[in-house]
C-alpha cells in the first residue's frame, strides 16, 4: 500500500483543522456548558474555530455560556493557535529532548513563513519565552483591576484576557459587551492595546529591535536605522494606520452620542486609539460597533483589511504586503524600473507574492461577504463587516453573529479557518506542482490594462 506523503503547508493546515475538531468535541460535552447541558454541535464547532483561529467572534457569551473547564478549553485553543500549533509541538519536543530532523525543521520554517533555516530552534525557544513573558506580564497589570473588582476571579479573567489579548483573540470573560464597561479605563486600554501591538508586530521584528538594542553600545546611534528592512516596514506602516485610524474615527465618532459623543476629551482620544488598535485583528471592542457612523466602519473594515504583521499573532493581509503593493504601484505610476523602500529594492518574488495574498484575500471576503448576504437579512455593512473580521481574524460584529441561522454560522466557520492558514497557504497546498519546472514557456504576448 502507497503511504501518502503530505506537504509542510499541508501538514499545517490539518493540524489546525484536528485541532479545531478535536476542541470542538469537548465544547460539546455537558461538562463545557454553564447550564451542565450540552450546546449544539454547530456551536461547539463555532466556538472552537473562533477560538483556534484567534477570531473573537461568538456565538455565545464565552463568559455567561460556559463552565470554567470551557473557558480553559477555550484559553488552550486560543494559546495554541495563536503561537501555531507546530509551534507548540516543538515545543513539547524541546522539552522532552527530542532530536529534531530536516522535516521538523522545515514545518517550523514553513509556520513562521521564514526565508532560512538557520537558528530554528533557538528562534522557536524565543519565541515561547517571550510568549510567556509578555503575557505574564500583561496579566499582573491587569490584576491591578480585576482583582479587587472580582476578588480571586479576577486572576482567572486576568490570564485569560491577557493570553487572549496577545494572540490577537478578542474572546473575554468579563461581561457579553466586551470592555465596553472599561472604556474609560487607561490601564486596561494601555494594557490592552500593547499586548495587542507587541503581538501584532511579529517575533521577527522582536529580535530585530533587541539585536540593534544590544549592538548600539554607543550613544546617539540611531535604532531604526539599523534594522532590517522587515522590521521598518512593520513598525512603520504599524504605527501610521494606528495613528491615521484613530484620528480618523475620532473626528468621524467625536458628535456621535452612541458612542464617545458623551465622553470628554481624554476619553474620546482613548477609545479612537482602542477603536483603531483593535481592528488590527484583535477584536475586543470598548463601544458598541453597530453604533459607529458609516464612516469610521469604513475605517474599521479598512483596518481589518490590512491587519497586522507577519509572523506574529495578527491576521489580515498584513502591513507588508500591503506596503509592497502600494510601492509597486508608485513605482509603476512613476515609471521606475523598481520599487524601493528605505533605500532597497523589492524583489519581483516578494511583489509576487503580496499579489496573490491580495487576490486571494479579497477573493474569500468577496465569496464569504455574497454568500452571507443571500442567507441572511444583513444589511450590506454588517455582512461585510463580519465577513473581512472572519477573514483578517479580527473578531469586531455589528451584533449579527448570534442572529445567524446554522448556514451562515458555517460560513464564518469556513471563513475563519481560510483567513488563519493563510490564503496563499492554502492555494500552495492544494496546489499542483510548480509549473515553472516546465522547460517549454509560453509565448509572451502583451495585452492592454487599465
Amino acid at each position: 500500500m502507497k503511504r501518502i506523503k503530505f506537504t509542510t503547508t499541508q501538514i499545517i493546515l490539518l493540524s489546525f483543522l484536528l485541532v479545531i475538531l478535536v476542541g470542538s468535541i469537548l465544547l460539546a460535552l455537558p461538562i463545557s456548558s454553564a447550564t451542565g447541558s450540552a450546546v449544539s454541535y454547530i456551536d461547539a464547532l463555532f466556538t472552537a474555530t473562533t477560538s483556534t483561529c484567534v477570531t473573537g467572534l461568538v456565538t455565545l457569551p464565552t463568559v455567561s455560556a460556559w463552565s470554567v473547564f470551557g473557558q480553559i478549553v477555550i484559553l488552550l485553543l486560543i494559546q495554541i493557535g495563536g503561537l501555531g500549533v507546530i509551534t507548540i509541538m516543538t515545543g513539547l519536543m524541546l522539552m522532552l529532548n527530542k532530536k529534531m530532523g530536516i522535516g521538523d525543521r522545515l514545518l517550523i520554517q514553513d509556520a513562521f513563513n521564514l526565508n532560512t533555516m538557520s537558528g530554528l530552534i533557538k528562534f522557536v525557544k524565543n519565541v515561547l519565552l517571550g510568549t510567556l513573558v509578555i503575557e505574564g506580564i500583561g496579566a499582573v497589570l491587569y490584576m491591578l483591576v480585576f482583582v479587587p473588582e472580582f476578588g480571586p476571579k479576577g486572576i482567572w479573567i486576568s490570564v485569560f484576557n491577557s493570553i487572549s489579548a496577545f494572540c490577537n483573540a478578542g474572546i473575554d470573560i468579563i461581561a457579553e459587551n466586551s470592555l465596553c464597561n472599561y472604556a474609560a479605563n487607561p490601564l486596561i486600554n494601555i494594557v490592552t492595546c500593547a499586548l495587542i501591538i507587541l503581538g501584532g508586530l511579529g517575533y521577527i521584528v522582536w529580535w530585530d529591535i533587541i539585536r540593534v538594542i544590544k549592538s548600539r553600545s554607543q550613544k546617539n546611534r540611531k535604532i531604526f536605522r539599523h534594522l532590517t528592512l522587515h522590521s521598518k516596514i512593520a513598525i512603520t506602516v504599524t504605527a501610521v494606520l494606528i495613528f491615521g485610524g484613530a484620528i480618523l474615527i475620532f473626528i468621524f465618532e467625536y458628535a456621535n452620542p452612541l458612542t464617545i459623543g458623551e465622553m470628554n476629551l481624554f476619553d474620546k482620544i482613548q477609545v479612537s486609539f482602542f477603536q483603531s488598535v483593535t481592528t488590527r485583528t484583535a477584536g475586543f471592542a470598548s463601544v458598541p460597533q453597530e453604533n459607529l457612523t458609516n464612516a469610521s466602519a469604513a475605517v474599521s473594515v479598512i483596518l481589518m483589511l490590512i491587519g497586522g504583521s507577519p509572523v506574529g499573532t495578527a491576521g489580515g493581509m498584513k502591513t507588508v504586503t500591503i506596503a509592497v503593493l502600494i510601492c509597486s504601484a508608485m513605482a509603476t505610476i512613476g515609471n521606475k524600473n523598481s520599487a524601493t523602500l528605505f533605500g532597497r529594492r523589492i524583489s519581483d518574488d516578494s511583489i509576487k507574492k503580496a499579489v496573490a495574498v491580495a487576490v486571494a484575500f479579497f477573493a474569500i471576503c468577496t465569496t464569504s461577504a455574497v454568500l452571507l448576504l443571500a442567507t441572511s437579512d444583513a444589511s450590506v455593512i454588517d455582512a461585510l463587516y463580519e465577513t473581512v473580521s472572519a477573514t483578517a481574524t479580527v473578531g469586531l460584529s455589528r451584533n449579527l453573529t448570534t442572529t445567524l441561522g446554522n448556514f451562515g454560522k458555517l460560513i464564518i466557520i469556513v471563513t475563519m479557518y481560510f483567513g488563519r492558514v493563510g490564503p496563499i497557504s492554502l492555494a500552495v497546498a492544494l496546489g499542483s506542482k510548480n509549473e515553472s519546472q516546465n522547460v517549454i514557456s509560453e509565448p509572451t504576448e502583451d495585452i492592454s490594462i487599465g
